[in-house]
């Protein structure tokens, strides 16, 4: 397949036309969606009049933008004006946002195409995108497994070609684990640095939106195009990013480079997913840089700090779920009183894990446990955070696996919620410090599905992080690619 880098200079110069791309695409998808299932809604026409946008831009001689005619898949959580905005839950039913994210109308003013909204755990809460009230995605490599959440959907469409890119929302993870059960590069910027307005919220203090590619040159573009302040997000930082695709062709001869022997060793790990991550320090190590082990001690509390902080700011965004100003109402009988209409709305409305999320914040926050377990967890946050300050003092990156496996089969871990939590073992701290972090594809397991080793970085340290990332991918082995990538659309 084309990058979308490649696609873009061509749309720009005049020696492609976005239509076709765009029509190669969903060729793909009619071929192969059912299968798959990424998509809870495909734009096939709004699509179509933006590529014929672009290229009428183009036969005029203006620039539509960096990123003209390229196909973008967009995670259901992100508001997009008059087009239904679910979440992947039954709550939203019939909502149609009046207003556009700034992500999504900073896409569209770089001139890409926006092909459709991908399924997601409900409410980007969960580990493999079976949480989703529309039911589960397939992962392209193996339609009997899942893609990884709660951006699998996302995932999925840029690994099976549906779109050349991606948008996702990471809060422990949610980015970096479906990427590497996918076979993608995925990446969580630096909290700030891309503006939250039109996400729908999980946990405000730990969202972040970041891109998905097939290669890092290709993510980093992404990041590049949706990066920077904006006045409707007060959490966006107010000076403009260093581009994170500046250094990508600097090496890393020089560098140095942590591997985390906390996560390397953490609980879950599976031996191809130890092997990947010696081979990808090897290669590293081999390119020029300083590779040594590095320990963050406090990294080992982080699962247990992020089910708590986590939960209970979703237990306070989702208040706001009654009923009332939009989404589902349900009422029970004609004379039932408020009481009576939130209970039934939010109980028919929300899926299971939701809920579970929802009661473990809510007692989490309740009088007398507050500071037991909330106050607690974000006390170990602040350890996270101090041990990754520590370890960059002495590194410029840290080196670590993504997930503790390939992609499971559909339905192993759904009756467990506990095993599932621990697909997020290695991928929280760097949401609980704040901290950029990127997942590239490095080798695969025994049944040759896909692994991914993950590049941490200080803080705005996002050109290091990609510079470092880009060297990983030009010694990994050839990704595996799924069969329908190579059919039924782009060569």
């Amino acid at each position: 397949m084309t990058s979308a880098i490649e696609t873009a200079a061509r749309v720009r110069a005049g020696e492609g036309r976005a239509a076709d791309v765009l029509e190669e695409h969903l060729a793909r998808i009619a071929a192969h969606e059912s299968e798959v299932h990424a998509f809870n809604l495909v734009l096939v026409e709004q699509a179509r009049a933006a590529a014929a946008a672009v290229d009428e831009a183009v036969a005029a001689g203006r620039d539509p933008g960096r990123l003209a005619g390229v196909p973008v898949a967009l995670k259901d959580n992100l508001c997009t004006r008059g087009i239904p905005t679910t979440c992947s839950s039954r709550i939203l039913d019939g909502w149609k946002p009046p207003y556009d994210a700034t992500v999504v109308r900073r896409l569209v003013d770089a001139g890409a195409v926006i092909v459709g909204k991908t399924n997601l755990d409900e409410f980007a809460m969960g580990s493999s995108t079976e949480n989703s009230a529309f039911g589960p995605t397939r992962n392209p490599h193996d339609l009997g497994r899942v893609p990884g959440g709660s951006s699998g959907g996302s995932a999925a469409a840029v690994a099976a070609g549906f779109a050349a890119l991606g948008l996702g929302s990471d809060t422990g993870g949610s980015i970096r684990q479906p990427a590497s059960l996918c076979g993608v590069v995925g990446a969580k910027p630096t909290y700030g640095l891309v503006s939250r307005y039109g996400l729908v919220a999980f946990a405000s203090s730990l969202d972040q939106i970041g891109p998905f590619g097939l290669d890092v040159a290709d993510a980093a573009l992404l990041l590049d195009v949706i990066a920077g302040p904006d006045s409707l997000d007060s959490t966006c930082m107010p000076d403009p990013p260093v581009q994170a695709s500046s250094r990508l062709g600097a090496g890393v001869d020089g560098l140095r480079v942590g591997v985390v022997e906390e996560l390397a060793s953490a609980e879950g790990l599976t031996p191809p997913v130890g092997i990947c991550l010696r081979e990808a320090a090897e290669a590293l190590a081999a390119a020029g840089a300083k590779v040594d082990e590095v320990s963050v001690p406090a990294t080992v509390y982080g699962l247990s700090a992020y089910y708590l902080i986590a939960p209970a700011e979703a237990s306070s965004n989702l208040a706001r779920y009654d009923g009332v100003r939009y989404g589902k109402r349900i009422v029970p009988s004609p004379d039932a009183d408020l009481t009576e209409m939130y209970l039934a709305t939010r109980s028919e409305g929300f899926g299971a894990e939701v809920k579970r999320r929802i009661m473990l914040g809510t007692y989490a926050l309740s009088a007398g446990y507050y500071d037991a377990y909330y106050g607690q967890a974000q006390r170990v946050r602040t350890l996270i955070l101090r041990d990754f300050e520590a370890a960059y003092r002495d590194f410029d990156v840290l080196l670590a696996p993504t997930a503790p496996g390939s992609a499971f089969p559909l339905g192993e871990k759904t009756a467990d919620p506990l095993l599932m939590y621990l697909n997020d073992v290695c991928t929280v701290p760097s949401n609980l410090a704040g901290h950029p972090a990127v997942s590239v594809p490095f080798g695969t397991d025994h049944a040759g599905l896909p692994l991914g080793v993950q590049v941490l970085a200080p803080a705005l340290g996002e050109a290091v992080m990609f510079q470092v990332a880009a060297a990983l991918e030009a010694a990994a082995p050839a990704p595996p690619v799924p069969a329908m990538r190579r059919m039924g659309g782009p060569a």
